[in-house]
């Protein structure tokens, strides 16, 4: 990250404080930086739920209990405050910035529409100098309303004040992937369609919906994980090297990958599928039908995992399938990019077909393994399958506290860009369309299973 002097103090004011992203996600990300770091940081809440600002207080202490001793996060409570509040009338939302005792980050933990109508509304108002947003995903519902949402924003804040959230662009993953390309040559010199037949990011978890069902179903694994994390990660894993590691280079090389990413034969019938489980086990927890789940329409025809095969049209790239997939309830915890290259031809003399070599990098704990093929152990003319691994120790910073750093010294490195918000939706919408039409149909399958057969 572009190093710079952090300001002496910022005021972070959560909109929408009363959800489950403030409790989940972001207070304990936010712990895990004020733990390694001395920032000084006044927290605020603001939602329309009632809370005193004892207990919004004693869910920011909880939240240093979960990543460090409670009494670490003791200097931040004094100026903690929660305020219930209407964010989307110009009043009360200018009370709320006026209670911000140092420059504003304002954090939208809101639904994009929300969200866009808080943007409006600050536009009437005149901001403090250095007033920072920072927005949850997804960036708007479709194409059209995410560059509505960038024109409004960019007449409130300029774009390098906008941190657009996406936490699977954290630090650490960010640099695993770039540091593994571009600083070994036996990987960058392979690093192109000519040697690599296949490219495949998947996150599957084991969870269902655990209480989201409201937000999910009205979103669905596309929206979810596909249109924006597994996008951001394609484009780190196809991006040329960057001259300079500061936000406008790499940003502009993301975005130069978006721009040129499309669905595989742009057939978003023949390029996607869709799915949601039905009622099963998932180790020793019994699943209910999402049909069942609570906050959820089955008339929606809302899928939980949903798989995309696009291409990076490229000249290192091209002819290369890049296969996303992310889904719920699944059997198997799968976060990694794996890379398949090219099988090599039979070696005369040797026993068993070489399998294609393969090189997997974990999103989450930064893992690497290279699948080779090898001398067996026993018969030195007989081929075999071998693993190399390697493991990483965590960072000190959570996710969210990776991302939290970047917004508290103003540098948007991991914020995802205005143009790139709008090429994610314009890569997928075609298949929304296709999926809203009915002309993908919606598979199903058991809840702890690997996904429908043939997937």
């Amino acid at each position: 990250m572009t190093k710079r002097r952090a300001p002496k103090s910022v005021s972070l004011l959560i909109l929408g404080a009363g959800g489950d992203l403030t409790k989940r996600l972001l207070l304990p990300g936010l712990a895990s930086l004020l733990s390694a770091h001395d920032y000084d940081v006044q927290v605020l809440g603001a939602a329309r739920e009632e809370r005193t600002d004892a207990e919004w207080r004693q869910l920011i202490r909880d939240s240093f209990e979960q990543v460090t001793e409670p009494e670490n996060g003791d200097r931040y409570l004094e100026s903690a405050r929660y305020i219930t509040a209407d964010v989307t009338d110009a009043e009360q939302l200018r009370t709320l910035i006026a209670a911000c005792d140092h420059t504003p980050i304002i954090y939208f933990a809101l639904p994009p529409a929300v969200t866009t109508k808080v943007c409006a509304v600050l536009r009437q108002l005149d901001l403090p100098d250095g007033t920072r947003l920072a927005l949850e995903k997804p960036f708007g519902t479709d194409l059209k309303s995410a560059r509505a949402l960038n024109r409004q924003i960019a007449q409130v804040v300029p774009e390098e004040q906008v941190f657009r959230i996406d936490h699977f662009l954290g630090m650490s993953m960010v640099l695993n992937i770039l540091g593994l390309r571009f600083a070994n040559q036996f990987f960058e010199s392979v690093w192109n369609g000519r040697r690599i037949e296949r490219v495949e990011i998947v996150y599957d978890e084991l969870l269902g919906l655990e209480g989201r069902g409201g937000y999910y179903d009205h979103a669905g694994a596309l929206v979810d994980m596909l249109q924006s994390h597994l996008l951001e990660v394609l484009a780190l894993v196809a991006m040329e090297q960057p001259p300079r590691l500061n936000e406008v280079e790499l940003r502009s090389n993301a975005a130069q990958v978006l721009r040129a990413t499309h669905l595989w034969d742009d057939d978003p019938v023949a390029s996607s599928r869709r799915a949601r489980y039905t009622a099963g086990k998932v180790g020793d927890r019994k699943m209910p039908s999402y049909a069942d789940e609570p906050g959820v329409d089955p008339a929606l025809m809302t899928e939980t995992l949903a798989q995309v095969t696009l291409e990076v049209d490229t000249a290192r790239w091209h002819g290369v399938p890049f296969v996303l997939r992310s889904g719920k309830a699944l059997g198997k915890y799968v976060t990694q990019v794996r890379v398949q290259m090219r099988p090599v031809p039979e070696i005369p003399g040797f026993g068993g077909a070489p399998a294609p070599d393969s090189i997997m990098l974990d999103l989450k704990s930064g893992a690497v393994e290279l699948d080779l093929t090898m001398n067996g152990s026993g018969d030195p003319f007989t081929l075999e399958r071998s693993t190399l691994e390697v493991k990483k120790e965590p960072g000190d910073l959570l996710p969210y506290g990776q991302v939290l750093q970047g917004i508290v010294e103003g540098d948007p490195l991991l914020s995802v860009r205005a143009d790139m918000a709008e090429e994610c939706w314009r890569i997928l919408e075609p298949v929304l369309r296709a999926w809203r039409k009915g002309d993908v149909p919606l598979e199903e399958y058991t809840a702890g299973s690997l996904g429908p057969k043939g997937w």
